[in-house]
């Protein structure tokens, strides 16, 4: 165990953790809604610090993150738990563990042991994925230092829910971000048990304090995918800035939305439409591979810059961050 960052003590024994934006106020031998935080006589605990449940080497493609060192490879960890509730979750298996089956396994790992290996595995990132990275803040943060000042980038795979204070807190140490909007409040409420303003804040801030942002939406058949629903999201991120890259990721049933049909690609390719005619210049197909809409194309000239099939590059044609045609200065992360 390890104490927690960003929580504050309150009446008697009770705290209140300001991580993300659930706030959780917490009693005496009680945890928050991550089920991973443990007040233990006013003290906050992380019970995930340093217990990796997972980990692998990922194309960054993989984040998705398509204008962040394309072609690179990131090295992709993750402990148990997750501060929502979302029935689609994909990798419920150890998100939801400490829920659904009471548990907080993990085998134990240093973080210097992470930088270790990321460097061994010639990794030009660390990504904090799988399951929700705000949870594991602690042992995120403590990797991200060391491996920052080696010159490994640090990416965040987050469904966007940390406060003001947590995104401060982790800046100097943060390159890129992929943040999840999964739809607008209602959804939010009723698949996700969580709020849709506050991922809003986080995008934001981040674009603010200088940290790339690419954002996800996992568009489901009729619960996020009405044309109404879809624009005004676009609308949301081109009011914000229309160099946001836009991922609109086809659903396939998982968790508890196994009633639920995979999205049919029209309904994602008419996504990208609408995301196109709300002014954002880079609007992407997910898991449709061989779709043109993976390709990453100058928005001045129109030419084809990054042809992708699936996570792999078949070519970049984007030198010194610039268009070879036009000369347009790319958005993005290119070196």
């Amino acid at each position: 165990m390890k104490e927690a960052m960003l929580y504050r003590k309150t009446q008697g024994n009770e705290v209140i953790c300001n991580l993300c934006s659930h706030r959780c106020r917490i009693k005496d031998s009680k945890r928050g809604i991550c089920g991973v935080r443990e007040n233990r006589q006013g003290v906050l605990y992380s019970l995930v610090y340093g217990k990796l449940i997972a980990k692998a080497v990922d194309p960054i493609e993989k984040k998705p993150l398509f204008h962040f060192l394309p072609g690179s490879r990131s090295l992709s960890i993750a402990t148990v738990g997750c501060n929502f509730r979302c029935r689609h979750c994909q990798n419920a298996d150890i998100a939801h563990m400490p829920h659904d089956l009471n548990r907080i396994i993990g085998e134990e790992v240093p973080p210097e042991e992470i930088v270790r290996e990321c460097r061994s595995q010639d990794c030009r990132s660390i990504s904090y994925t799988y399951t929700e990275p705000t949870i594991f803040f602690e042992y995120a943060y403590d990797i991200m230092r060391p491996a920052h000042e080696l010159g490994i980038r640090n990416v965040f795979v987050s469904n966007g829910y940390m406060t003001g204070e947590a995104v401060e807190r982790i800046a100097p140490y943060l390159d890129a971000a992929n943040i999840d909007l999964k739809g607008l409040d209602p959804f939010y409420k009723k698949i996700c048990s969580a709020r849709m303003k506050p991922v809003v804040e986080t995008i934001r801030k981040m674009r603010e304090l200088k940290i790339w942002v690419e954002v996800t939406t996992l568009v489901i058949p009729g619960l996020n995918d009405s044309e109404d629903e879809l624009r005004r999201l676009a609308e949301i991120l081109s009011d914000m800035d229309c160099s946001i890259p836009w991922h609109l990721s086809a659903f396939h049933p998982s968790y508890r939305l196994m009633d639920k049909p995979r999205t049919p690609p029209e309904i994602i390719r008419k996504a990208r439409e609408i995301g196109i005619q709300a002014g954002l210049k880079h609007v992407y197909v997910g898991n449709l591979p061989g779709e043109q809409g993976e390709n990453t194309f100058c928005s001045q000239c129109g030419h084809l810059l990054i042809e992708r099939a699936g996570y792999t590059i078949m070519q970049n044609r984007i030198t010194g961050g610039k268009c070879p045609d036009c000369g347009l200065l790319m958005d993005g992360v290119w070196s």
